[in-house]
């Protein structure tokens, strides 16, 4: 445990200090201005405004850009070939997928077919089966049975 009344005597640390150095103070040479005459002293010019104030100031002609060249005309021959292109793609596009409509089409209705016929076979099967193990039933040959008054007699 420390106790708090612990006696010790200071130690000395060196301590440097930095003092900043200062910089020489930047002289900035001004840049003499020299006066540039234009080639051409402007017009003056007046204009009236609506209100009939009258500014007087000179005209100052703005620098058009430079002519674009014309691009030449595309051809029709161009034009309708990439028409063309553009059609034959789409129609393309299409065949694929009304192909894939049929095939999926022409699958359904033979999952649909092959389902009719297990039902139909199997209704059928059902028929057969019950109707062999059942001998029950009356057995009658047609060629010797005469008919009176819409009663039968064998």
């Amino acid at each position: 445990m420390c106790s708090e009344h612990t006696h010790h005597a200071p130690v000395a640390r060196a301590v440097e200090v930095h003092q900043p150095t200062p910089l020489p103070p930047a002289v900035a040479m001004p840049t003499p201005v020299v006066p540039v005459q234009p080639h051409a002293v402007p017009a003056v010019a007046s204009v009236v405004l609506p209100d009939g104030r009258i500014v007087t100031g000179y005209a100052i002609d703005h620098p058009q850009p430079a002519p674009v060249a014309a691009k030449p005309p595309v051809s029709r021959t161009a034009v309708n070939v990439a028409l063309g292109g553009v059609g034959f793609l789409a129609v393309c596009g299409g065949l694929i997928l009304l192909t894939s409509f049929i095939a999926a089409l022409t699958a359904f209705i033979t999952q649909l077919i092959t389902l009719a016929a297990v039902i139909f076979g199997g209704w059928i099967a059902v028929q057969v089966f019950t109707a062999s193990g059942h001998q029950g039933g009356t057995t009658v040959n047609i060629r010797k049975a005469t008919f009176k008054r819409n009663h039968f007699h064998g």
